[in-house]
């Protein structure tokens, strides 16, 4: 199966966990999330990845040893953990959450819907 990208969403979303995780920066996948007033179940996580790039001034501010490293395991409030999940209805979408502090007084990070997916099936 092909999985291409149907459209760009960037949208603010909430998520929902039948357990809460244990670290606020490393959540996992969510159980639910609701977008546009509308709950949507996850009923599938097809794949996950994590991107602990720095980005704008935090880019150049560590020395090339610690940025690799840091690059490799991430470091506090700095990158995005992505997943892939197909929701009850079929559509399959493009989570992340970015791990990045919106301020002095909210220092969690914050989830979005990145884009939906289309899976191609394979002919033969």
């Amino acid at each position: 199966m092909d999985i291409k990208p149907l459209r760009f969403i960037g949208e603010p979303i909430q998520v929902q966990f039948d357990q809460q995780p244990t670290l606020e920066k490393k959540p996992g996948c969510p159980d639910r999330f609701v977008w546009r007033g509308e709950i949507r179940r996850i009923v599938e996580l097809l794949s996950e990845w994590h991107d602990h790039g720095r980005r704008g001034r935090m880019a150049h501010n560590m020395r090339p040893a610690h940025a690799a490293a840091a690059a490799r395991r991430g470091s506090w409030g700095v990158g995005r953990d992505y997943f892939r999940v197909r929701t009850d209805s079929g559509q399959i979408f493009d989570l992340y959450y970015d791990r990045a502090p919106k301020g002095v007084d909210d220092r969690k990070g914050a989830w979005f819907i990145y884009r939906e997916m289309f899976a191609e099936r394979e002919t033969r």
